[in-house]
């Protein structure tokens, strides 16, 4: 392998380590406020309680993220030069703002959500939670712009091969902004919603029935209830912003290889770029052309219209996106098929989590981390799916790389794989660690300066 793909892969591998961590820590900073909105509104110790141990998640995905983010911003200069070569003066200050409104805010008030529950007043405690949620979204708000604009260019103009801005509200505000921006949040929820239901699950299969877990439980199961048929929406609409403003990736998604009508939704097939074709064809009649099109002979793009006449192929490899669209399409049915039995089982007779059988919550404990499946299979279909640009149009992987050599990237390369597989399989263990000790009573109780109005009441557990 040359250096270009190399460089690809060690940059693939980086941002998916690192993608795992945001993902968890931006929905999850929302959902300890609501824990501690709870706790301040009843007084239950239940509340706090399912906020302690969160909390510890959240400090240690946080701590996960700011460190791989780093060695991947690094990769800009020692991999990629001609990225911020070319586009830097829209990449740089996108980053920088992403600093100023969000990590400072993040770090200021971090230590405050961490350590002031008893050395503050429990609104500012509470402010902290809030301001530090809020900064977790910021910083994916203007990630997301940049990853926007890099797929929807606009509010700028090449001088010399250098992009220059000539509008930032366009710029910020791309046309693919709102989807991406939407789908990346409503993947954050799921992934905490199933994390959370799965983590709580396995502290249920100990034997642990205290108010923290079944509070955990319930709104674990109802966010994914909730969230999933949104996600699944909005996903529709970003299927269709992208088949506007990239089609070739449309056609990669489908597997479709001629532009045509009544195009099938293709459940399964075998693409094989060298013949142009697909072997093993499995799908639904007309469907690809009614979801697209919302009709059933619709017209839908095909992967042979962007092949040039001198034989270039002008859009991504097929095979990678087609199947990890797939994937991402399965694992949010799982989802969906699991958090609504769920959610239907502990309605029913209003038996709360002891209406879910041993087996279901067997399933849970996997499941904790589907969220990481959909998102990584989601962020792989968008990210292949631009190839060969880096920015759509703009600037193509080939022209960004670096001229080092192979060797040097794949040392590098094998580095990170073996640092990335210690480090995620130390964090997937801490966290369960964490849960069996909270099954044998390791989270001690706040002190009464955090809410002292809701002690006094004398509040039970339930």
């Amino acid at each position: 392998m040359d250096t270009l793909i190399l460089s690809r892969i060690q940059f693939g591998a980086n941002i998916s380590f690192h993608i795992l961590f945001p993902t968890i820590t931006i929905a999850l900073g929302w959902v300890l406020l609501f824990f501690k909105l709870r706790f301040n509104a009843t007084g239950g110790m239940k509340w706090m309680e399912a906020y302690r141990f969160w909390v510890k998640v959240f400090a240690l995905s946080f701590a996960m993220g700011v460190v791989s983010g780093i060695t991947m911003s690094f990769q800009f200069g020692t991999n990629w030069p001609g990225f911020m070569e070319a586009v830097g003066n829209i990449a740089g200050p996108l980053l920088a703002y992403e600093i100023m409104t969000a990590f400072f805010l993040e770090a200021v008030f971090l230590g405050i959500m961490l350590f002031g529950f008893s050395r503050v007043p429990g609104w500012l405690h509470t402010l902290s939670t809030f301001l530090v949620a809020f900064g977790t979204s910021m910083s994916a708000f203007w990630i997301i712009v940049l990853n926007s604009w890099m797929h929807t260019p606009q509010g700028f103009e090449m001088i010399d091969g250098v992009a220059y801005a000539t509008n930032w509200y366009e710029i910020i505000f791309n046309p693919s902004l709102p989807y991406r921006f939407t789908h990346m949040m409503l993947a954050s929820g799921l992934t905490v919603a199933f994390l959370i239901v799965g983590l709580s699950a396995f502290r249920w299969l100990l034997g642990d029935r205290s108010g923290g877990v079944r509070a955990t439980i319930k709104t674990g199961v109802y966010l994914g209830a909730l969230l999933i048929p949104v996600q699944i929406l909005m996903g529709d609409l970003h299927g269709l912003n992208t088949l506007e403003y990239q089609p070739q990736k449309v056609a990669a998604m489908e597997g479709n290889w001629e532009t045509q009508s009544n195009v099938p939704l293709l459940l399964f097939a075998i693409p094989d770029e060298e013949a142009r074709e697909n072997r093993m064809e499995i799908g639904i009649p007309n469907m690809a052309s009614i979801i697209l099109k919302h009709k059933a002979d619709g017209v839908v793009p095909g992967l042979n219209d962007f092949v040039t006449e001198d034989g270039e192929v002008m859009h991504p490899p097929v095979a990678p996106v087609f199947w990890s669209f797939r994937i991402m399409v399965a694992t949010g049915f799982a989802m969906l098929l699991l958090s609504w039995t769920a959610a239907y089982l502990m309605l029913r007779k209003k038996r709360g989590p002891e209406g879910i059988p041993t087996l279901m919550y067997c399933a849970m404990v996997p499941m904790a981390f589907s969220g990481w499946v959909a998102t990584l299979a989601g962020w792989y279909t968008t990210e292949i799916g631009r190839q060969p640009w880096l920015v759509q149009g703009v600037l193509t992987t080939k022209q960004a790389v670096a001229d080092v050599p192979a060797p040097m990237v794949a040392t590098t390369l094998i580095a990170y794989l073996a640092i990335y597989a210690l480090l995620l399989t130390a964090y997937v263990s801490v966290l369960f660690y964490i849960a069996r000790k909270a099954v044998d009573g390791d989270l001690p109780r706040p002190r009464t300066a955090l809410s002292g109005q809701a002690y006094a009441r004398n509040v039970p557990a339930e």
